[in-house]
């Protein structure tokens, strides 16, 4: 027994320098191949290190386990460290957004290079302003869909209307697509209906051509699907319904959900803001009297004073309140410099803020919108869509369906609000929202005529 020990031992022992070394090897290979990367950080910690910030920075980690992982507990946490650091954006917005992982939707809005710049192009075209034209029409249907719902709420208590405006945006850059839940598989039957209907609607329009012109006024809507469909790339490619499927989970949530906190912002200041609200009113009525007409795009472009109420909206409480770009070249900024290939976070909520540029910057003033007040502003001072190449391609759209629903409110209702700021429980997560919601209280205003 003691020899077998004592063998056990020796093999032990004999082991033991076999093991030190292996792991005295691997050691070995992790610093050498880490040294690189670790010289590279040690460079970047040393010349990001002199910028101001908030203490304590770690390395590797650096704020990130000051911060709260809530929405509403970041939100606040934002605005203590915005009074507390100020914060200026005096250099070009250059260059892509970057990530060393991919975004979990590899949609034009979260891919990079190549794809990103192909995709781009394939479907800027479905938001050219003809074809947003088209568009109006299910605005106004669903916005008169909208004015029903809210009509039992009149001359009642303070209730929440986010929940109402984001549906209704949800209806409409949905269509047929929202009764499928964003289920995919449901998505796929759709696509191969829709395949098909484009094949026929090919064949009936060249028998309509070779036997005459044809009848004006049934030209058909196209859905935002179609548009997918028929989108092709320089080469005449068309996209898979992995691309479309991909495009079309974005666009149900970038679609909606941005735009509906845009105009339940416009309805929470223009409630707090009476003088602001009247002004809105006597536009609406100089341009639509009397009627309740749905609204076209003439209309539109006489809603001036309107939509300086929206912009102000947007510099107030933007839908995204920050997005990121990677710098694709040095960059000075307050006599800091900031190298290559950094990852900058735009702020746009203290950005808008800038009292230098928006004097009084908590105070609701449409006007400062106004030509006179606009011109000479630099254009990156106010970017409630991003700026560059990766602005929001949807901008227009956005636009159109704001002023349309916030029209078809505003000629019909009176909103009150008493809520204060603090009260709102404002989230900055992907989307600038309020938690506790937006209470208002509608009045009828005098009685109109539906054409």
């Amino acid at each position: 027994m003691a020899t077998e020990v004592v063998l056990g031992t020796m093999e032990g022992t004999q082991l033991l320098p076999w093991v030190v070394g292996a792991i005295t090897l691997l050691l070995t290979v992790v610093t050498v191949c880490s040294l690189p990367s670790l010289m590279n950080y040690w460079w970047w910690w040393r010349v990001m290190k002199p910028i101001p910030g908030i203490s304590p920075c770690y390395p590797f980690v650096g704020n990130a386990l000051l911060l709260e992982r809530e929405g509403e507990g970041y939100f606040e946490q934002f605005e203590a460290y915005r009074k507390i650091i100020p914060v200026q954006i005096s250099a070009p917005m250059v260059g892509d957004w970057t990530s060393d992982k991919p975004f979990p939707l590899p949609c034009h809005l979260c891919s990079t290079g190549d794809k990103w710049r192909s995709r781009r192009k394939m479907i800027t075209p479905t938001f050219h302003f003809a074809i947003l034209n088209d568009f109006l029409e299910v605005m106004n249907e669903q916005g008169f869909i909208l004015l029903e719902k809210l009509e039992k709420h009149v001359d009642k208590e303070p209730f929440n209307i986010f929940t109402d405006i984001t549906l209704c945006a949800l209806d409409i850059i949905c269509g047929e697509l929202r009764k499928l839940s964003i289920c995919h598989t449901g998505l796929k039957r759709v696509i191969a209906e829709k395949v098909a209907e484009l094949e026929n609607t090919k064949l009936t329009k060249y028998n309509t051509d070779m036997n005459g012109e044809e009848k004006s006024g049934s030209k058909k809507r196209e859905a935002f699907l179609d548009m997918l469909l028929n989108a092709t790339d320089d080469e005449g490619k068309k996209l898979s319904y992995k691309d479309i499927r991909e495009e079309v989970d974005t666009f149900m949530f970038e679609g909606h959900d941005t735009t509906a906190a845009a105009m339940n912002w416009v309805l929470y200041l223009l409630g707090c803001n009476p003088e602001a609200q009247k002004k809105v009113h006597q536009e609406l009525d100089d341009v639509f009297g009397n009627t309740e007409q749905p609204v076209t795009v003439d209309d539109l472009k006489k809603l001036r004073y309107l939509e300086c109420v929206v912009k102000e909206a947007l510099r107030l409480f933007p839908s995204v309140p920050m997005f990121a770009r990677s710098l694709r070249e040095d960059c000075s900024i307050e006599g800091y410099t900031l190298p290559k290939g950094t990852n900058v976070l735009v702020l746009i909520y203290v950005l808008h803020r800038d009292p230098e540029i928006f004097p009084e910057p908590e105070e609701f003033r449409p006007e400062r919108f106004f030509p006179e007040n606009s011109k000479g502003r630099h254009p990156y001072a106010y970017v409630p869509f991003s700026a560059g190449p990766r602005n929001c391609i949807g901008q227009r759209f956005a636009q159109m369906e704001e002023k349309t629903l916030l029209a078809l409110i505003l000629r019909r209702f009176w909103v009150d609000c008493s809520q204060k700021p603090e009260e709102l429980g404002l989230s900055g997560e992907l989307i600038l929202r309020p938690n506790k919601g937006i209470w208002v209280q509608l009045k009828r205003r005098p009685k109109t005529i539906t054409e």
